[in-house]
């Protein structure tokens, strides 16, 4: 892909507005991960691939779809699953159609981890980011952000997957 050179630099309120969301975003992460880690041992990343795996169909993936929802590369996915295998949260699994397909499913004590951990995290996302808006500019800022290149819009964050309702849909495992 080619780099156009832009006509006018970044200035004011596009500089403004990229750095706010540049350091927010960072900032925040640093916090939800350091709140997961001091209360359930956990990453934000881990935390991520747990619920991925608690909305799958069965409660497993294949690897390659972990790898591709996590945006990790192939390597990087295998060393996190490996970590959550060793601390039983999820064990691998074969795909009896296809020896060259692997799953990472989530076991019950994962499950159990996330249950726990959704609570801290979700607490950590009202605290650092939704207690700084209205309930009118989260719907702005909703929209203004699904424009965005990667954001999926309408996706479920809650173990109920894709049938989950809208209106029901939160960051954490019921």
């Amino acid at each position: 892909m080619a780099v156009t050179q832009s006509s006018s630099p970044l200035r004011g309120a596009a500089l403004e507005a990229w750095r706010g969301y540049l350091q927010s975003h960072a900032g925040i992460v640093r916090e939800l991960d350091a709140d997961l880690i001091a209360h359930h041992e956990l990453t934000v990343r881990d935390y991520e691939v747990l619920l991925y795996l608690s909305q799958a169909d069965d409660r497993q993936l294949p690897m390659s779809a972990l790898s591709e929802r996590t945006m990790l590369t192939r390597s990087g996915i295998t060393r996190l699953v490996d970590g959550l295998v060793d601390q039983g949260m999820i064990e691998r699994a074969s795909c009896e159609r296809d020896a060259r397909v692997s799953y990472a499913r989530l076991t019950d004590a994962g499950y159990g981890k996330l249950r726990d951990a959704g609570r801290t995290h979700v607490a950590g996302i009202e605290r650092l980011f939704l207690s700084h808006f209205t309930a009118v500019e989260l719907e702005q800022l909703a929209e203004l952000l699904s424009r965005l290149p990667g954001a999926t819009g309408g996706g479920q964050c809650t173990a109920g997957g894709p049938a989950a309702p809208p209106a029901t849909e939160s960051c954490s495992v019921e």
